[in-house]
């Protein structure tokens, strides 16, 4: 073999080594770009580069093979899709977060009829993880009624589906000005309309008010999509008000049943709205919805339904709730032709119920009715700076001002306790329409003007001194004037009169005046009891000398009566003696007498006379002699001046010596 053909030889076969080779090289890199390993959380889109048909239709998603997106899914694992007839991407499998919600967005199926706003579900279409079930069984596109709840795992289409979350958009958007912005930076849920808010578990609990009460809440419930309400409603009622019609066709159905019914939600036929293909099977309509949402958690769609947290109605022990009532049957007037205020009708009416809502909670929707509330408790109202504690009614009540007949101007606070009947709080309100109607509109006006009235008609002293009787008068008439809108009055008090400085400055003069009299008063009855006092503490002080006297007194008058007895003693005693002695005396004068007659009969009168003369001479104390005789013998100085000086000495002893001589009377005569 020549050299030629040897190097022909060997060129050839270098030439398919290296063919081989390339070959080898195109097949392992097509074997590499048709091996897929899809992840456990992930699924494998498939899309076909080159068929012989085209989809139809406006499908993006091929279901018999033309080119395009494919239907089928690759699922977690190796997977081979030749390449480059197919082209597989990886995406995630939809994952909803804990407390989150999925909003699903058809991108395949039927077109929505016009003024539909999300597509007719069916049980078949599950959580959607089947396109071609969803197509063949007539999904339609756009906003899907049911949502993902939380903690769904599911593979969805991603060409077929979009599912919103708060934190993630799944899914590949086909319509090019989604695909515009998922390019610039990725889709967000602000993107579809829709705030984070809206994307979570819909949480209806109660709440801390600024004052740190706790308050009971309730969901008022909105949806966007239905048939329209009838005409003239304004909320959507399921089954309307017929089980209400019929039950008042009942004669013994008393008005407390029908509120029973009316407070019972039929929010069981719907799961809560949340499934919505059944609240619109079951008649549900577009707007506000009669029943609201209670207690707890619930996955509602935010393109079909909104939620508004309310405070629940709660009536208090010794209120009652009057309820004014925008739905419901037609107006049928219950109060009778004596009641010439407005209607009152039965619960299940529009109008205002003739039976009231006592103490209670109640989840009644205030969009579709109005509670007011009555207090029917004593109500006390206060007209001046200060408010009620227990009420907010007299908040727009001031002092009132009033004009006295000379011109003095007065403001009078003023209290005024009233009582609403519970069984006439309907007739009330629907008298006044509410009960800050009743304070500020019919109270004031009565109570203010009255006082006017009154106080122009009187001068002001006379309204000082006739305050209680002014304040009967008041009670009287707001009484008399409260009547016509059932309501009692319970009492009518003058709080505090403030003067006008003129009249304080003439009055103070006036008590100044009249507390200095009391004082001059007061002050005489303090010097007479003064001297009082002195007196007393004179007595207080001579109190012993008193007691002294006293018993001194005790002993004259004993020593009185000693010495009247004893002379009382004496006497009797002198008269004893004496008639003793004057019958001795008279005996003694008579034996004298016949003694001198004898006498004289024996010696004749006149010598008896000088014999009885010189007796009683003798007998008496009278001397008839001097005592003191001068005797003169001589001379001075000799026994003559000794004579002198005894001779008185002796006479007086002879004197002394020689008792008188006793006349003896005579011997009476025998």
């Amino acid at each position: 073999m020549d050299l030629s053909r040897l190097n022909y030889l060997a060129a050839h076969s270098s030439f398919l080594d290296a063919l081989l080779i390339a070959l080898l090289v195109v097949f392992v890199i097509i074997l590499m770009k048709s091996t897929r390993n899809i992840g456990p959380t992930e699924v494998g889109l498939v899309r076909k580069r080159f068929g012989s048909r085209k989809l139809t239709g406006g499908n993006a998603v091929a279901f018999d093979g033309e080119a395009g997106y494919q239907a089928k899914l690759l699922h977690p694992g190796l997977q081979f899709k030749l390449w480059p007839l197919f082209d597989v991407t990886r995406h995630p499998m939809v994952q909803i977060p804990a407390n989150q919600i999925g909003v699903v967005i058809a991108q395949v199926g039927e077109s929505l009829p016009v003024g539909a706003k999300s597509g007719v579900y069916k049980p078949e279409f599950g959580n959607f993880q089947d396109i071609a079930t969803f197509v063949a069984k007539g999904g339609q596109k756009g906003v899907q009624r049911p949502v993902l709840p939380p903690g769904t795992v599911v593979p969805i289409h991603p060409v077929g589906f979009l599912v919103i979350t708060r934190s993630t958009v799944f899914g590949v958007p086909i319509d090019e000005e989604y695909a515009r912005l998922e390019s610039r930076g990725g889709l967000k849920p602000a993107s579809f309309g829709l705030p984070d808010s809206k994307l979570q578990v819909v949480h209806i609990d109660p709440s801390v008010s600024d004052g740190g009460k706790i308050v009971d809440m309730i969901g008022i419930v909105t949806t966007y999509e239905g048939p329209p309400l009838p005409k003239g409603a304004i909320a959507n009622r399921i089954g309307d008000f017929e089980d209400i019609a019929e039950m008042e066709s009942k004669p013994a159905t008393k008005d407390s049943d029908l509120i029973e019914a009316i407070l019972s939600v039929k929010n069981e036929v719907h799961n809560n709205y949340q499934d919505f293909q059944a609240f619109l099977d079951h008649g549900g309509r577009i707007g506000i919805q009669h029943d609201p949402l209670m207690y707890g958690a619930y996955n509602l769609n935010p393109f079909l339904v909104s939620v508004e947290l309310v405070p629940m109605l709660v009536v208090n022990q010794g209120e009652v709730a009057v309820i004014k009532a925008y739905v419901g049957l037609a107006t049928e007037d219950t109060s009778g032709v004596d009641f010439k205020f407005g209607s009152l009708v039965r619960p299940g009416h529009r109008g205002i119920w003739q039976e009231p809502i006592r103490t209670g909670k109640y989840a009644i929707n205030p969009r579709c009715y109005n509670a007011e509330i009555v207090p029917t408790f004593i109500l006390t109202l206060n007209w001046a700076d200060a408010s009620s504690s227990a009420h907010n009614l007299d908040k727009g009540l001031k002092q009132i001002t009033a004009k006295s007949k000379e011109g003095f101007v007065f403001n009078i606070d003023l209290q005024v306790q009233i009582h609403v009947p519970d069984t006439e709080a309907p007739k009330v309100i629907s008298i006044v329409g509410t009960m800050l109607n009743l304070v500020n509109e019919v109270l004031q006006a009565a109570v203010g003007n009255h006082f006017r009235d009154k106080l122009q008609s009187m001068p002001a002293i006379d309204f000082i001194e006739k305050r209680q009787e002014v304040q009967a008068q008041a009670q009287a008439h707001i009484t008399e004037k409260l009547k016509e809108y059932r309501v009692e009055t319970r009492g009518v008090y003058i709080q505090d009169v403030i003067f006008p400085q003129a009249l304080v400055d003439v009055l103070t003069s006036r008590e100044i005046a009249n507390q200095q009299k009391e004082t001059y008063k007061a002050e005489e009855q303090a010097q007479g009891q003064r001297l009082v006092l002195e007196q007393a503490k004179g007595r207080a002080d001579m109190q012993a000398d008193l007691a002294k006297s006293s018993v001194g007194i005790d002993i004259a008058k004993n020593k009185a009566q000693g010495v009247q007895a004893e002379a009382d003693g004496e006497s009797y005693r002198l008269d004893k003696v004496g008639r003793a002695s004057a019958a001795k005396t008279e005996a003694e004068g008579l034996a004298i007498a016949k003694g001198l007659e004898a006498q004289q009969q024996a010696i004749g009168k006149d010598q008896a006379a000088l014999i009885n003369a010189i007796r009683a001479l003798a007998a008496g104390g009278q001397r008839f002699m001097p005592e003191n005789l001068s005797v003169t013998v001589g001379g001075e100085g000799g026994l003559g001046a000794n004579v002198n000086a005894l001779v008185p000495l002796i006479m007086s002893r002879l004197q002394r010596a020689t008792p008188p001589e006793t006349v003896e009377p005579a011997p009476p005569a025998s």
